[in-house]
């Protein structure tokens, strides 16, 4: 694998290699990926293990070995910033105050990027507030984005401490992108698309 994320960021990367790697065992020892013993072993190994395992479109449920069938959100495109600072989840967990929300699943596919931030716009990331007391700069990277024309919405990843902004077209993330890392240059910048 030639990956190049940040550490500590809240995007699965460590996830993704090691569902990478245990699809590659399956198909070494012949084992359906979707096996109980496979799926118990990826969720022994972190929580965002399962649905990288699974590699398609999921809500996630308890320690994230619930997974269930989610709307198609491909092709939306987005920036992603991390301002550079590692963030390990055990201590944002540690952070959190309270109980966690209901879950607040959509089923209906989101038909344009416009659609998508629409729905996760009357949801939350529960892990924002401990991440961002953690992180402060957090709150920086957020702004940076929702300052950007076309940014139809940004929120933080995962247990942070990269943030995501949802564009309305592939040009405007570009230009988005490009301008947030000439005015911060020691943070990650990237651009793609939701798959």
């Amino acid at each position: 694998l030639a990956k190049h994320l940040p550490v500590s960021a809240g995007i699965g990367g460590g996830s993704a290699d090691a569902a990478a790697v245990l699809r590659a065992l399956c198909r070494l020892w012949q084992l359906d990926p979707a096996a109980p013993e496979v799926t118990a072993v990826a969720a022994s190994l972190g929580a965002d293990v399962p649905v990288c395992l699974a590699g398609r479109t999921a809500f996630v449920g308890g320690v994230g070995e619930h997974l269930d069938p989610a709307p198609d959100v491909s092709g939306v495109p987005l920036v992603l910033v991390n301002p550079g600072i590692g963030l390990a989840t055990p201590d944002v967990f540690r952070a959190c105050a309270g109980s966690f929300s209901s879950p607040a699943r959509f089923d209906r596919p989101a038909a344009d990027p416009a659609r998508l931030a629409t729905l996760l716009r009357a949801r939350g990331n529960d892990l924002f507030p401990p991440a961002q007391r953690l992180v402060p700069e957090i709150g920086a990277v957020l702004a940076a984005l929702e300052e950007r024309p076309d940014c139809l919405l940004a929120r933080m990843s995962g247990s942070g401490a990269t943030c995501f902004g949802l564009f309305g077209s592939a040009d405007s993330a570009g230009a988005a992108a490009a301008a947030i890392a000439a005015e911060r240059p020691g943070w990650w910048v990237r651009t793609g698309h939701l798959l």
